[in-house]
């Protein structure tokens, strides 16, 4: 199967990245501080702003934006992954796959993402609040500000949201990839 991917120089990008089989391997703050690394370090030596994040047990979601003539995600979210994967709990890695054993590979991350390329202003802020509601969507918390792992605090901090914002149900057809 070919994939299209939008390679957009200076491009923003929502993402939505899964762990295999859909297991809660981003479940604990150890977990998440070493993802949180992982960013760290790629962005250190590939730069690109991080424009917003939630993560989940089992998936996140991001805004990234690239500098302009820059339009290579793709190498930066295979140095995410591979620098999670080799950092994290080795019990994480345990293969519930045949499959993967045979050719060798660890379990951590679906081998696909889905990226969709921010057409606008209006379509970047619906996929923010897409990203900063998907804790309470999932019944993870009853509020965006319940949820600690995510840039929901940073958008109240800087006024582009009340703390009270994100709660009860909100409608985002067309947005997001789960």
């Amino acid at each position: 199967m070919n994939y299209r991917r939008a390679f957009i120089p200076g491009g923003s990008f929502f993402f939505t990245l899964v762990t295999e089989q859909r297991r809660p391997l981003l479940a604990s703050a150890e977990a998440v501080d070493i993802l949180r690394m992982a960013f760290r370090v790629v962005r250190s030596a590939h730069p690109f702003a991080l424009d917003a994040m939630v993560v989940l047990p089992d998936h996140l979601h991001c805004i990234w934006s690239l500098s302009p003539g820059d339009a290579d995600f793709a190498t930066r979210w295979r140095l995410i992954k591979t620098w999670f994967t080799k950092h994290c709990d080795p019990a994480l890695r345990a293969v519930p796959n045949r499959a993967r054993v045979t050719k060798r590979q660890q379990a951590i991350w679906q081998h696909r993402y889905w990226e969709h390329a921010l057409r606008d202003e209006t379509d970047f802020a619906r996929h923010a609040d897409y990203i900063h509601f998907n804790p309470v969507k999932h019944g993870y918390a009853s509020s965006a500000m319940e949820w600690p792992y995510s840039s929901f605090r940073r958008y109240v901090k800087d006024g582009a949201y009340p703390a009270d914002w994100g709660q009860g149900s909100m409608d985002f057809k067309g947005v997001g990839h789960e």
